[in-house]
């Protein structure tokens, strides 16, 4: 797995609740597709310039989570989608196992206008949009990106 999308998901976990040791870092993140060594999981929480504190693992007040971002969604797109299948208002996003997150991830920080929400699961994202219209645009973005 691609370093960047691990730390990204391990400050995904820490966003989502106390994290108080190393072992439940590690569970968390297999529960997310990541097999994570001790080693490797320390060096995560070093290089995100994680604090442990009484009440866990948190985010130096410094940094915020902010300085980690996702590769561009073009490069995750072109590296984990296999394929898009428009369903009216909807569209089905297949990628390789264990890639779906990062990439819907990816797409949510672009902010399009045409997309309500997403959904990703383990290798599929629906992505949700008003109508039809916004739906093939989507498709269209994403499709140009595959190349």
């Amino acid at each position: 797995m691609n370093k960047a999308l691990r730390q990204r998901a391990v400050l995904e976990v820490l966003r989502h609740g106390a994290i108080t040791s190393q072992e439940e870092l590690q569970r968390a993140l297999r529960k997310r597709g990541f097999k994570v060594g001790q080693a490797t999981l320390s060096r995560d929480i070093r290089d995100l310039n994680l604090s442990k504190t009484s009440t866990g693992y948190t985010l130096s007040q410094a940094e915020g989570g902010a300085g980690l971002a996702l590769p561009p969604v073009q490069r995750l797109i072109r590296e984990f989608v296999l394929d898009v299948r428009p369903a009216q208002n909807l569209l089905v996003v297949k990628t390789i196992i264990g890639s779906a997150q990062p990439v819907a991830a990816a797409l949510d920080e672009q902010e399009w206008e045409e997309v309500v929400g997403t959904i990703a699961g383990d290798d599929a994202i629906l992505i949700v949009c008003p109508d039809k219209d916004a739906a093939k645009k989507v498709a269209g973005r994403i499709e140009e990106m595959l190349g």
